[in-house]
């Protein structure tokens, strides 16, 4: 053992116990691991900074533009919905069908990739359906991870592993040569979340995980969020009556959010607006006095109206506070002689002056400078009082661009850097590619570009890389590998296999997945050729276990769901331990009984 191996592996030990036991935050704690490298002389300064010129981290910041620009589309919002249709209510279902299309098309994209794609859809369903996004992004990363042991081309390992085999003079393998085990594996990481998921993912009343500002909004003031809709039948007392002869606010403290017939919605209906035959409701308040309100006119209730989705979509509308400044054209004046409703379509649902809150009917109530309005409409409604020097909106919200359009074209770019890396070019640039064609053709700008790369993805990554080179300049990979390999020697081949998959995770922990590849095939292929048995389901069983990351998210996919996610390092513990003892025992006992 030399100088060099003893520094890199004390380097690695220090490194290890500073992400288990989240002393600094883990970009961070990267960048010490690569600053100790450069210092300590095992690198040279061009290789201690090479992580941040990196294919990994060109390509994630790639993948990263690329999914911007879909999601601004809106076109992942369609998607969406289409889940949620499929899968209703139910979390278990939409855990299963998301995870499992994006480990299908990981089976012949890189995962990082698929991922990006699908990474908008499940955060537009976590909004829409008030569900944690921590509760669903773990399980869309970990199947894209497993997917890509589904073919032969489905990440760097498995595309390498035939060159490499080739290089030693042993036969090659096919396309879906790993499919039987890639399947498996797949499978049982859905079913693992789908059934376990409740007990093993972080939930929003942990302590890290942030509740959304609607969330908030709706708990600190106590506002009735479940939206009532109702359609008026002939015969119906209400048709000709207004919102406001019909007692609505003054009456039953109701508030209307919107109107609909055949042809078009009117959404915060102003107070003249009659009512009509066959007109759509959508109304919000306490469940009794809607009640009241339906029986005393004869409302029919309707479960299901499409007029009325975008309602009750967090990423279409929602509750905004708004705050009368200083100055302000409107103190003084009430709602009725601003015509609140009318001039902005959104509609007021308390008012907080002066200490006491107002509900119901506060239409000649003047309002005051420093006075405070909560109020529900259409994020594209709520821009005029956001753009208005009378109004200050105190509640961040942001409104999808009209961009529609630009759907294909965005899909167009993802598709062909995808394409590019299948016909075998670069995948940095194949997908960097893909995001400067997505700014030439105006599916996102160069500012939206920038704001969408996550730098503690960048610097995470960037940061362990220098690691593993080091832990292959210096030998240090390969003086642990062929000292573990020494004591199984001869062992079962249960036994060996098994090694063979806890060592192939643990580089991969700390190395990129190809350089595990690369340093332990020749290991492995040594080691077959002295126990006389075949070494290509060795090696196969190396690069298939080069994808058992869970643990800590230094994986790509993991990296880039760790902000989206609100994860920390003790949730990867957490789920990711048992996922991975799942992997090892599964590829094990399958290599065994099938590929040996």
């Amino acid at each position: 053992m030399t100088i060099e191996i003893l520094t890199v592996l004390a380097i690695l030990f220090f490194t290890v116990i500073l992400l288990v036991f989240e002393v600094l935050r883990i970009d961070l704690i990267a960048v010490l691991c690569m600053l100790a490298l450069g210092w300590t002389g095992i690198l040279t300064p061009a290789e201690t900074l090479s992580g941040f010129s990196s294919n990994a981290v060109i390509a994630m910041m790639a993948v990263m533009i690329m999914g911007a620009g879909i999601s601004s589309t809106g076109i992942m919002k369609k998607f969406s919905n289409y889940i949620l249709h499929l899968a209703g209510k139910s979390r278990q279902k939409l855990i299963g069908i998301v995870s499992t299309s994006v480990g299908l098309l990981s089976a012949f994209m890189q995962n990082v990739g698929a991922t990006a794609l699908f990474l908008p859809a499940v955060l537009n369903i976590s909004k829409k359906e008030n569900i944690p996004a921590s509760e669903l992004i773990m399980p869309l990363g970990f199947a894209a991870i497993l997917g890509g042991t589904l073919t032969m081309v489905a990440s760097g390992p498995l595309l390498l592993l035939n060159d490499l085999l080739r290089d030693a003079g042993i036969k090659t393998f096919g396309f879906f040569a790993v499919t039987p085990v890639g399947l498996i594996l797949l499978l049982a990481g859905v079913l693992y979340f789908v059934f376990l998921g409740k007990w093993l993912l972080p939930h929003s009343d942990e302590k890290g995980y942030k509740k959304s500002e609607q969330k908030k909004l709706i708990d600190s003031w106590h506002l009735p969020h479940k939206i009532y809709r109702y359609r008026i039948p002939s015969g119906s007392e209400i048709i000709g009556k207004t919102p406001e002869s019909s007692g609505l606010w003054s009456k039953y403290n109701l508030n209307i959010l919107a109107v609909s017939d055949e042809k078009n919605i009117q959404c915060a209906p102003w107070r003249k607006t009659s009512f009509k035959k066959d007109q759509k409701l959508a109304l919000l308040g306490n469940s009794r006095s809607i009640e009241q309100y339906a029986a005393d006119f004869g409302l029919e209730l309707e479960e299901k109206l499409d007029e009325f989705r975008d309602l009750n979509d967090p990423t279409s509308a929602g509750f905004v506070e708004v705050i009368i400044p200083p100055r302000s054209l409107m103190a003084g004046k009430t709602i009725r002689e601003i015509a609140f409703r009318y001039n902005f379509a959104v509609e007021p649902v308390i008012l907080f002056s002066r200490g006491r809150q107002i509900k119901g009917d506060f239409s000649d109530h003047k309002i005051k400078a420093g006075d405070t309005l909560i109020v529900h409409g259409k994020w594209e409604n709520m821009l005029r009082l956001k753009n208005s020097k009378d109004f200050v909106v105190i509640t961040s919200f942001e409104t999808e661009k009209n961009k529609l359009g630009k759907a294909w074209i965005a899909v167009l770019c993802f598709l062909g850097a995808i394409g590019l890396t299948l016909f075998g070019f670069p995948i940095s640039i194949s997908l960097f590619t893909g995001a400067v064609a997505m700014i030439l053709t105006r599916v996102i700008n160069i500012e939206e570009a920038y704001r969408a790369i996550e730098w503690k993805v960048v610097f995470l990554i960037a940061g362990l890389i220098p690691l593993g080179i080091a832990m292959q300049k210096t030998g240090t990979a390969e003086f642990l590998a062929k000292n573990i390999m020494g004591f199984v020697q001869g062992a079962h081949p249960i036994i060996f296999l098994l090694t063979i998959g806890i060592i192939s995770t643990l580089f991969s922990l700390f190395m990129s997945n190809v350089a595990s590849t690369v340093v332990l095939a020749p290991v492995v292929i040594d080691m077959a050729r002295i126990a006389e048995i075949d070494p290509r389901p060795l090696v196969l069983l190396v690069a298939v276990c080069a994808a058992n990351s869970f643990i800590l998210p230094t994986h790509q996919v993991n990296a880039m769901l760790m902000t989206p996610g609100g994860y920390q390092n003790r949730d990867y513990f957490k789920a990711g331990g048992g996922m991975t003892i799942i992997f090892l025992i599964l590829g094990v006992l399958i290599f065994n009984f099938i590929y040996i």
